[in-house]
């Protein structure tokens, strides 16, 4: 188990290699998965790397982009914060809804269930690569700092030439609490408490067996 330069354990650093920037697109080929740990009165704030099986470029378009959001939205029990989606991979950062915390890896096979159920071209299916890179972050202040790196990525692939012309980025749960897109926000603020947004108070966070019995009714 090994801790980031910039803090939090991690499942995509290889035990023998660093890369120079513990924040770069992972490239180890089956991750370890560690749970996450609760300390205090602290959220806990995991840095969540997705990628399109095959890397496709599949995602930064209009209708993919918001095919994820209204899944991450579907499964409450974990609750997304700041995310940029680039055409083959996904960068985000996530609490848990519920206490204790459900598997993280239950979560995210919702949520990409989801997506995979209304996607409308069914030759790109299967879409996910089926593993992910995840670290959780081992100070809620230094949330601020990984967003700014990991904001600044379609700069350095060359799609656009400044952070804020990237249009497939935004904040679902931010500090007040409120669900709201956060796109061209030039200052960050702590990751709250995971909480349920207005629009989902006095509703129970959907479990996987939830949403999957959605799925058949549909």
């Amino acid at each position: 188990m090994r801790d980031s330069a910039l803090g939090g354990r991690s499942s995509a650093t290889p035990p023998r290699a660093r890369r120079s920037s513990p924040l770069q697109r992972p490239t180890r080929g089956k991750p370890a998965h560690f749970p996450p740990i609760e300390s205090g009165f602290r959220s806990v704030v995991i840095y969540l790397t997705i990628c399109v099986r095959g890397k496709r470029p599949l995602l930064a378009n209009d209708s993919a982009a918001q095919q994820i959001v209204s899944a991450w939205r579907a499964a409450t029990f974990w609750s997304v914060g700041r995310y940029v989606i680039l055409p083959d991979h996904i960068h985000l950062f996530c609490g848990p809804n519920t206490f204790p915390a459900q598997p993280l890896d239950k979560w995210i096979a919702c949520w990409k269930n989801h997506v995979t159920r209304e996607w409308t071209n069914r030759l790109q299916i299967p879409i996910w690569q089926r593993e992910f890179w995840d670290r959780q972050l081992r100070r809620s202040e230094s949330y601020t700092q990984k967003w700014q790196y990991v904001s600044n990525n379609p700069v350095r692939h060359g799609y656009v030439a400044r952070v804020e012309d990237w249009p497939y980025q935004g904040e679902l749960m931010c500090s007040n609490g409120t669900t709201r897109e956060c796109r061209k926000r030039s200052s960050a603020t702590v990751f709250p408490a995971p909480r349920l947004a207005p629009k989902l108070a006095g509703a129970h966070p959907s479990t996987p067996n939830q949403l999957n019995s959605r799925s058949k009714r549909l």
